[in-house]
């Protein structure tokens, strides 16, 4: 909601927390704001540009996601032919030979899951054992951030006993039966009885014979584990759209475990104004400005000395990251108090950063930004930061003033260089997303209680008089439908489906999943 009012001195804006007046944010000193104490959050203080200028690289790249690591087991059971009785179970391993060839199968079949993985994966050695209880004390399943357990036979309590993260594959047609093809859900998954009886495993967790299931159900754990314990810097510290950020933060630590750390707009602006002295860092931001320009699909359509201000901007807070030891980064109070800190908008800013491959968001709403973390782990492309409009007649704009350009994290789409359009100052761009991309979008509730899912496709990127950066998303879910169930504010959207490993991730948050397809 944007209101004006000329008496409480409140600006136009889509962020209706934010009143940047005078050295206040919303009545409150940035300082007071900004504590950091009482939001659980860390302050860098004690800065200079001069130290971190010559700490690492001038335009580092973001760190790359850390592989996840993967225990394979192979649970078998030999049994011993005995007269006149039953003595074996279903199934299709009934020698040690069968076994061994059943390893070097597996073996074949991780594989062929690292060359089709996009996303860091390691595996470790193929564990084959008839006796699931010597697994609690191997160290390489101790390490490990998931299980992929090939459940021919044997006791599937021992591994839920374990508390890992687990795959179960089973076999009907690639290659001998598993028992387990028989009894996973009415004797492991729900204990002999009707409902579902087994902490932190549930049906999701099974896949027979598909690979293409196995990997990914493991693209989703990838983006988790890296999702999980993210440090992520916060320029003018945390908010939360229009709602308080104090509980807000705490849920995102509760919840994802992040570690938010702070700095001052009284800090930055320091380092700005350092960093606009040191003539190497200067000439290196009008490198990069002119550089950027020379991108192919590239209009300048604002004045080239905010493109440059948001290059120096750009190289102020990759090195703040670096201090951090992080690469995500958000910017409180953006519709105002940036501005004359830094002489131009961070639109540009936050689009170059996510285009090499940092976490940067607008707004520091951290209501969302679990959602665009998780979706860039999962997925390994940026993701965009968009408000939401009205859904009608299967279409809904997506607008902000922040997107990348590398939306499918390595080809650059066309974009306009234009002003930020509440302020008509600085640098935004206007990304044309390309029409006919199919796109997923994340939608947060408030209450980190339930996430919609939605898929769509872009029909169009007009020029409205909105933010900057502009699509029509059309959809086949009821329109009303969609205005009914969509809950909290902002929207992430990324290039691709990514409906189920977003799903798979959020039910061990835990957070309920509602997808409409």
């Amino acid at each position: 909601m944007c209101q004006h009012d000329e008496h409480n001195g409140v600006r136009p804006h889509c962020c209706p927390t934010v009143r940047a007046v005078g050295d206040s944010l919303a009545g409150v000193t940035r300082r007071g704001f900004l504590g950091g104490t009482a939001l659980g959050a860390a302050a860098l203080s004690g800065l200079s540009w001069s130290a971190l200028a010559a700490n690492g690289p001038d335009v580092a790249p973001a760190p790359p996601r850390r592989p996840l690591v993967v225990k394979p087991v192979f649970l078998y059971h030999l049994y011993q032919r005995r007269p006149q009785t039953s003595w074996r179970s279903w199934g299709g391993i009934h020698s040690q030979q069968d076994a061994d060839q059943e390893v070097a199968r597996i073996q074949g079949e991780l594989e062929k899951l690292q060359k089709m993985a996009d996303f860091p994966l390691q595996f470790q050695a193929v564990t084959a054992t008839s006796k699931a209880a010597d697994l609690a004390a191997m160290d390489d399943v101790k390490s490990a951030d998931a299980l992929l357990v090939y459940a021919c036979d044997g006791d599937l309590n021992q591994i839920a006993a374990l508390g890992k993260d687990t795959i179960f594959f089973l076999r009907h047609q690639s290659g001998p039966l598993y028992l387990y093809y028989e009894i996973i859900s009415p004797r492991f998954l729900r204990q002999h009885g009707d409902a579902l009886a087994v902490k932190g495993i549930d049906d999701q967790d099974v896949v027979v014979d598909s690979l293409d299931e196995v990997l990914w159900r493991l693209r989703s754990l990838c983006g988790l584990r890296n999702t999980m314990g993210t440090k992520i810097l916060a320029v003018g510290g945390p908010g939360a759209w229009a709602h308080p950020a104090e509980p807000t933060a705490k849920l995102v630590s509760e919840k994802f475990k992040f570690d938010i750390q702070t700095v001052t707009y009284d800090e930055l602006g320091k380092l700005i104004q350092a960093a606009r002295q040191d003539q190497a860092a200067v000439a290196l931001a009008k490198k990069r400005a002119a550089d950027y320009l020379q991108m192919p699909e590239t209009k300048l359509e604002t004045e080239g000395q905010f493109v440059e201000n948001c290059m120096l901007l750009d190289q102020v807070f990759r090195k703040l990251m670096q201090e951090a030891g992080c690469r995500a980064l958000t910017i409180n109070a953006c519709m105002g108090t940036i501005m004359p800190v830094a002489e131009t908008t961070a639109c540009l800013t936050l689009s170059t950063l996510n285009d090499d491959g940092y976490f940067a968001f607008c707004e520091s709403d951290f209501i969302v930004i679990p959602a665009g973390v998780l979706m860039g782990n999962i997925s390994g492309q940026p993701t965009f930061l968009n408000d939401p409009t009205y859904p009608h007649d299967g279409v809904i704009t997506l607008a902000h003033c922040t997107a990348p350009r590398r939306m499918d994290g390595k080809n650059l789409e066309p974009v306009r260089l234009v002003t930020h359009f509440e302020s008509d100052y600085g640098a935004a761009p206007k990304v044309e997303m390309h029409t006919g991309q199919k796109v997923t979008n994340i939608v947060p509730d408030f209450a980190f209680e339930r996430w919609l899912g939605l898929s769509g496709e872009i029909v169009a990127h007009p020029f409205l008089p909105i933010c900057r950066s502009q699509i029509d998303i059309r959809f086949t879910a009821p329109s009303l439908t969609v205005a009914e169930k969509m809950p909290g504010f902002h929207w992430m959207t990324i290039y691709g489906d990514y409906l189920r490993e977003t799903g798979y991730a959020l039910k061990r948050i835990p957070i309920q999943w509602e997808c409409l397809g």
